[in-house]
């Protein structure tokens, strides 16, 4: 899901087409919130740090306050997203694998709710190799838009008021992450 929010972001903005760069494909320039880069890294989730090396704060240990990690997250449910202005990596290899390559737990994260686990898998590594059913794709979707105005107010009010604005629960009836 982060990286169909990616497509979508550049759409929104008008960026070239992404290109390779290493081990991801990127774009950036120009956007009415500031220059941006988007980075969508093409290594196995587990290893998506490595299409970050280089990237460091000024100190160890130092906020990254000008990322922003576009995950899916099996703690919430397909339809939800939550933003976060850092953490841990709760069992989530791509973000081990991130913080082990910017030296760091403390950066921004949009975390993309694709859970819970389907009754009858073996495991979360069946369930990311099977393709995403119609009606979870359709929700997943309709949030983008939404998902999108959050990341341009993290990018122009900063996380906290990101935070505020679109971390809340949907009421009955309504898409959650709205």
């Amino acid at each position: 899901m982060g990286f169909w929010l990616a497509d979508a972001l550049a759409v929104r903005w008008r960026l070239p087409r992404f290109k390779r760069q290493g081990p991801a494909v990127a774009t950036g320039g120009p956007t009415p919130f500031g220059r941006v880069h988007l980075l969508k890294p093409q290594t196995f989730m587990n290893d998506s740090g490595r299409a970050l090396t280089g990237l460091r704060g000024s100190a160890p240990g130092a906020p990254l306050d000008d990322f922003l990690v576009l995950v899916d997250d099996f703690a919430l449910p397909v339809g939800s997203f939550r933003l976060r202005a850092k953490g841990s990596a709760g069992g989530h290899n791509g973000l081990k694998s991130i913080e082990a390559a910017v030296g760091t737990r403390h950066y921004p994260r949009l975390r993309i709710g694709i859970g819970p686990l389907p009754r009858g898998m073996n495991g979360w590594h069946d369930f990311v190799l099977e393709e995403m059913p119609r009606d979870e794709r359709r929700i997943v979707e309709e949030i983008i838009p939404v998902m999108c105005e959050a990341v341009e107010c993290w990018m122009s009010e900063g996380v906290e008021k990101a935070m505020a604005r679109h971390n809340r629960k949907a009421p009955s009836g309504e898409s959650p992450g709205l």
